[in-house]
């Protein structure tokens, strides 16, 4: 038999949903909250409207929002440190992928002790974190539902991936207006990332039948709606399907894990510090190649998701109408271009390929890869 297990938090979905930030702090037993974020999300009025909410309460807050575009292992450092000298007994993250996985590096340090390294990998936290509360600002992370954080490691270089359901958070909170102040670029690398945890998630070794459902659903949520959110950051019911598309990727991946593209560009964001979307929009399409003889079946279905006709094709033209309707998709919404233009030379390949060959999301890629194959897929991909 077969056993599997599917973790997720409390979800609060929904237009408007921000305002119950300080009843869900509190239901956590929260009494003074570290409020994690960035200063896009703060010049924004995002954490202002979440400290109202709080205070509306009686919850004091403290806020940290010294963060970057890539976490960085010495924010967090410095994070943790602010929060253990704060009083604060319960943690919250407003912002995207970054604020979210610096939020849960806080936590785990502060529980935990030791160093980020001590962590990397799967399954090594051993003492239980304090309470998370998460509020997502981009449609593309998934961090507030998942059991990941990535965390650059600022010495070696490279995204480190540390893995355990202790990082799932108790409850996220998507409130699809925060979308509307992001620009359309973000959206698309947002976006690109949401999609890419969909394909990954779906043809993962480790997917199920639950994380089937939310993978799907994400492939053909993102594909109905990412050039209308690109195209009017104010089209708010394609914002909410994207909010939706982030949230099911999320689960997905935190149940199925991810693959290659994932291994992969976790090591040129801790590079380039490019942002995580553009590089998956580079690299994915070349991954999806490498894997396509392992799974024709699952790309024939994601090619129906996004949109494809492959009612009278063949299992290896439909499969190949999912390539295609990816590079269609990233060239609709700006993203097309390749590694070397973000900035990644020639010389740092191999390094970038050893290194991938040890991250996590490697283990659950469809089809084996040796740092040769990394390698040429590095290549294509510039």
């Amino acid at each position: 038999m077969n056993i599997s297990k599917f973790v997720t938090p409390e979800i609060i979905f929904g237009l408007g949903s921000l305002s119950q930030i300080g009843e869900s702090a509190s239901r956590l037993g929260a009494s003074k909250v570290f409020v994690v974020s960035d200063a896009d999300v703060m010049a924004a009025g995002w954490v202002d409207k979440a400290l109202y909410y709080l205070d509306a309460i009686g919850l004091k807050s403290e806020v940290y929002s010294s963060l970057t575009t890539n976490p960085k292992d010495f924010e967090v450092v410095e994070g943790t440190r602010r929060y253990l000298a704060s009083g604060c007994d319960a943690i919250v993250a407003v912002g995207g992928g970054s604020p979210t996985d610096v939020a849960k590096a806080i936590a785990l340090l502060a529980t935990n002790g030791g160093q980020l390294r001590d962590y990397e990998g799967i399954n090594k936290i051993i003492h239980p974190l304090p309470p998370m509360l998460i509020v997502p600002s981009t449609a593309g992370a998934g961090s507030e539902v998942s059991q990941f954080a990535i965390i650059v490691d600022t010495e070696r270089k490279l995204k480190m991936s540390i893995i355990s359901k202790s990082l799932v958070p108790d409850i996220a909170i998507v409130d699809p207006d925060l979308l509307r102040t992001k620009d359309a670029k973000l959206a698309a690398a947002t976006g690109m990332d949401a999609l890419t945890h969909g394909i990954e998630s779906y043809v993962s070794l480790a997917a199920t039948p639950l994380t089937d459902i939310h993978a799907c659903k994400a492939i053909q949520l993102v594909a109905g709606n990412l050039r209308r959110a690109v195209a009017d950051r104010q089209d708010m019911e394609a914002n909410t399907n994207m909010a939706m598309a982030s949230l099911t990727a999320g689960i997905a991946f935190s149940n199925a894990i991810l693959g290659a593209t994932h291994a992969m560009t976790h090591q040129v964001d801790g590079l380039l510090d490019q942002h995580h979307g553009e590089a998956n929009a580079a690299i994915l399409p070349h991954v999806m190649e490498f894997n396509l003889p392992a799974c024709k079946e699952r790309f024939k279905h994601i090619a129906w998701a996004l949109g494809k006709d492959v009612r009278d094709t063949s299992l290896e033209e439909g499969a190949r109408l999912a390539v295609l309707g990816i590079c269609e998709l990233i060239a609709d919404i700006g993203l097309a271009k390749g590694l070397g233009d973000m900035g990644l030379k020639v010389e740092f390949i191999p390094l970038l390929s050893r290194n991938a060959l040890n991250d996590a999301c490697l283990v659950t890629n469809p089809r084996a890869a040796t740092v040769e194959d990394i390698e040429r897929i590095f290549h294509e991909a510039l």
